[in-house]
C-alpha cells in the first residue's frame, strides 16, 4: 500500500548558540501551529530543542516542564526557563489562562491519566497541542494480523514491557476521546513517517504520527 504525501521540506535547524540541531517532523508540525509572539508552555520538553526553536524563531514567551535531570541540564545549557516536575501531579502551580498554547509531544501514551493532563492543559492554556504515534497505521495492523504481536510504532523506541510503559491507541481512539471529554479539534496534521499527508482521507490507516490542536467547546 502506498501513502499519498506532500513532498517534505528539508528539516529546519534549531537556533541554539552552539551547533544547530534538527527538529523531528512532528515538532516542526507543532511549531507551525504556534502563533508568533504567543505564550507557550512545553510539557515534557526533553532537551528543549522545540522550545528553543519557538523562542528564537517565533519570539514566543516560552516556559517548560521536564522530569529528567538530563533534560533539565540540556535546557539550562540552551538558556531556557524550565522547571523540573512530574506531569502526573498536574499543573496546579499555573493559574488559569496563563498561556496561549500548551504542548505535549510524544508523551500522551505514557500517562496514567491523560484526561486529567489534557484538562489541565486546557485550563492553563487557550489551546493544547498534542503529538502521538498512531497504532492504527496500516503496517501496525498488518503486523498484528500476521504475527499476532503488539507492533512497534515508528516514533517510540520503547517496547511494551520496558519502562516507561505505554498504552497503544489510534487516531480514531483519540478523536473519540476528545469528543467524550468535550474538546474541539482546531487543527490536525498527519505524518507518514516524516512526510505530511496531503489529505486527511483514511488518516487513521495512513498516518504514523498525528498532531492535534485542541480547545474547549
Amino acid at each position: 500500500m502506498s501513502d499519498e504525501t506532500e513532498p517534505s521540506a528539508p528539516p529546519r535547524p534549531g537556533l541554539s548558540s552552539g551547533s544547530p540541531v534538527l527538529l523531528r517532523s512532528d515538532l516542526l508540525a507543532i511549531a507551525d501551529m504556534v502563533p508568533a509572539g504567543s505564550r507557550v508552555l512545553d510539557l515534557g520538553c526533553g532537551d528543549g530543542a522545540l522550545l528553543e526553536y519557538l523562542v528564537r524563531s517565533k519570539q514566543v514567551t516560552g516556559r517548560g516542564v521536564e522530569r529528567s535531570e538530563e533534560g533539565m541540564l540540556a535546557c539550562v545549557r540552551r538558556g531556557l526557563s524550565v522547571r523540573q516536575g512530574n506531569l502526573e501531579e498536574g499543573l496546579a502551580d499555573y493559574p488559569d489562562a496563563s498561556f496561549d498554547s500548551v504542548i505535549l509531544s510524544q508523551t500522551l501514551p505514557f500517562l496514567n491519566d491523560p484526561a486529567m493532563i489534557l484538562s489541565e492543559m486546557l485550563r492553563v492554556g487557550s489551546r493544547a497541542i498534542v503529538s502521538f504515534p498512531n497504532w492504527g497505521f496500516w503496517r501496525c495492523r498488518l503486523e498484528m494480523l500476521v504475527a499476532g504481536r503488539i507492533p512497534q510504532v515508528f516514533d517510540l523506541a520503547e517496547r511494551w514491557h520496558e519502562a516507561p510503559r505505554w498504552q497503544a491507541f489510534t487516531v480514531a481512539d483519540f478523536c473519540d476521546f476528545c469528543h467524550h471529554l468535550g474538546f474541539g479539534i482546531l487543527e490536525e496534521i498527519h505524518l507518514s513517517r516524516s512526510r505530511r499527508l496531503s489529505s486527511l482521507r483514511y488518516k487513521n490507516l495512513r498516518a504514523t504520527t498525528a498532531v492535534f490542536a485542541l480547545q474547549r467547546l
